[in-house]
């Protein structure tokens, strides 16, 4: 039996699960995932996103973090952005949805989201928007939690790899 958990990380939680978030990353993106970075991508470009761009925004209260664990041992995150132009007041966005290539399929994705739309409402959100790589495995995951497909733009942005452009789709949810 594994035990997943999540944790909502604050101001003075970042720096214990920076060296974690930044392997994730790292593997996440070297696997292949679109999440915004070219190959190849290292633990330490992990750390600098993490600490240059994400942990500012956590400490200034305009994006939560999540983490998840797995019988004790981080292996994925999700990020809420939750401060948006003024007249987005009651809208959120999923940023860097990240589950370990060696955690995968244990329903830590699930978890993470479930957990992601108690966070939006506790924010006082009524709408949740994300947008993910056309035809990802992340598509049916994203599906399964509630969300729908509101379009698809082809040609959106480069695989990971550099090979090849990829469509993006976007989602929402009404929370």
């Amino acid at each position: 039996m594994t035990d997943i958990s999540i944790l909502s990380l604050g101001p003075d939680d970042l720096d214990a699960h920076a060296p974690a978030l930044a392997r994730i990353m790292a593997d996440t993106v070297e696997a292949g995932a679109a999440i915004g970075y070219m190959q190849p991508f290292s633990v330490a470009d992990g750390l600098a996103f993490f600490t240059s761009q994400v942990f500012p925004e956590v400490r200034a209260g305009r994006r939560r973090l999540l983490v998840a664990r797995l019988d004790g041992d981080t292996v994925g995150s999700v990020q809420l952005i939750v401060t948006l132009p003024p007249n987005q007041p009651h809208r959120c966005e999923v940023a860097k949805m990240m589950v370990a290539p060696a955690a995968r399929r244990r329903g830590i994705g699930r978890v993470l989201m479930q957990t992601l739309d108690a966070e939006a409402r506790a924010a006082g959100k009524s709408l949740i928007t994300l947008d993910t790589r056309s035809g990802d495995s992340a598509e049916p995951l994203y599906r399964a939690a509630g969300f729908k497909t509101a379009g698809m733009i082809p040609g959106f942005a480069l695989d990971p790899d550099g090979r090849s452009q990829h469509a993006t789709t976007y989602m929402y949810k009404v929370v």
